[in-house]
């Protein structure tokens, strides 16, 4: 099975793309294209699984740069292969043929352009690094390297949607304290449970950095398993593991 490789027509020329799990080495729970080094899947078959990546992307599997990513607000800025992986959530590069990769399984992966100046990112975003400023972050170091956030085309990849997105009253508090405008992005649940828009926060937080233009691919992780990997489905179903999703931007 051929790489599916899901790309957005507003960052232009860039090479970039969204990877399901299609083409992959895979098997089991894991089955197709697993790039989580962080998984109890063969790591031979995760090297080759993130090898068809980087082949893909046109650069070297030392130049499909990844991070420890640890639900953060921090951002990287790289301006060469790494020979170990820092703890981060976000990264940002001006150098030419480094492709940034951030792995997702129901999180938001964002990536991040502005062709102008030659800067991208990459954001892993889920709801506590959203809700710390890991999106408003990478955009500050993008400006640091020169970019325009006038001029940032921002994408969120595939990403848990609202309607399978079920949270607690506590989850809610946590974003009331910081703001209750943000009660908005949830809706009522069954009893006393939420249903929480992830990508829809993430779009506000993008859009409330000034960022030139903001979009969803509109794909759920945890509704179609054929395509996608998904953390919440995997523990549904009781899975011991279950594979990561990766997104990768190159300039």
């Amino acid at each position: 099975m051929t790489l599916e490789i899901l790309t957005s027509d507003s960052l232009g020329p860039v090479r970039h793309g969204f990877f399901t799990r299609h083409g992959g080495a895979s098997s089991g729970v894991f089955s197709g294209l697993n790039c989580g080094s962080g998984s109890s899947d063969q790591r031979e078959i995760v090297a080759i699984n993130r090898a068809r990546v980087a082949d893909a992307m046109g650069v070297e599997s030392d130049h499909l740069i990844g991070v420890h990513q640890i639900h953060s607000a921090t951002v990287i800025t790289i301006d060469r292969p790494l020979a170990e992986k820092p703890r981060a959530d976000a990264m940002v590069t001006a150098t030419p043929g480094l492709a940034l990769s951030v792995l997702t399984a129901d999180c938001q992966p964002v990536l991040f352009s502005d062709l102008d100046a030659g800067v991208i990112g990459a954001a892993h975003a889920g709801w506590r690094g959203a809700l710390d400023g890991v999106l408003d972050a990478t955009v500050d170091a993008m400006e640091n390297l020169g970019a325009d956030r006038n001029n940032i085309t921002a994408v969120i990849g595939p990403c848990i949607s609202q309607r399978a997105y079920e949270v607690g009253p506590e989850f809610l508090d946590s974003f009331l304290a910081q703001d209750p405008e943000y009660a908005r992005f949830f809706a009522n649940g069954a009893g006393d449970k939420m249903q929480f828009d992830l990508a829809g926060f993430g779009l506000h937080r993008l859009r409330t950095t000034g960022v030139g233009h903001a979009e969803w691919t509109r794909h759920c992780t945890y509704s179609n398993p054929d395509r996608f990997y998904s953390y919440r489905r995997s523990t549904h179903a009781k899975e011991a593991d279950y594979g990561r999703l990766i997104a990768a931007i190159t300039l």
